[in-house]
């Protein structure tokens, strides 16, 4: 890892109508577009699925790094992220978001352990670290049996 300050530097273009283009350098260009809820084509990522999609991917990238230093064994982690937004107090914002996550693990992992490890990543991950949306963690854990 490299030493902190840590910056992302990312632009945004658009014209009067259309798709908003946000480039960053070494990276592909990415389109988005308001979505279907503020008037959007709703076909295209916009900065309310960019958002909930960050969390998401936050948290399972955090997960492998926790698991790895855990040293606990998985097979696959399913995460699915929903943001809520609202309007309060007569200003439109996310309200909340809640993390789903589906861990499988192999047949004679600890699963107590398991559960520690998907909480240490919530607790861990950057983005809902810099959110002021609490973010909420629903987490199961399945044991992968095999076939005897």
């Amino acid at each position: 890892m490299q030493p902190f300050p840590h910056r992302y530097e990312v632009s945004a273009e658009a014209a009067v109508t259309g798709d908003v283009t946000l480039n960053s350098e070494r990276l592909q260009d990415l389109k988005s577009a308001a979505p279907a809820e503020f008037g959007g084509p709703g076909d295209r990522w916009s900065p309310e699925t960019f958002l909930v999609g960050a969390v998401a991917d936050c948290f399972v990238l955090t997960f492998r790094a926790v698991a790895g230093m855990s040293q606990l064994s998985w097979t696959s982690l399913r995460c699915e992220a929903v943001g809520t937004v609202e309007r309060v107090e007569r200003v439109t914002r996310f309200t909340e978001v809640t993390v789903h996550a589906r861990l499988q693990i192999p047949d004679g992992t600890d699963q107590e352990k398991a559960r520690r490890v998907l909480e240490k990543a919530e607790q861990s991950c950057l983005i809902s670290n810099s959110l002021k949306v609490p973010v909420h963690l629903q987490a199961d854990v399945d044991v992968h049996r095999t076939a005897a």
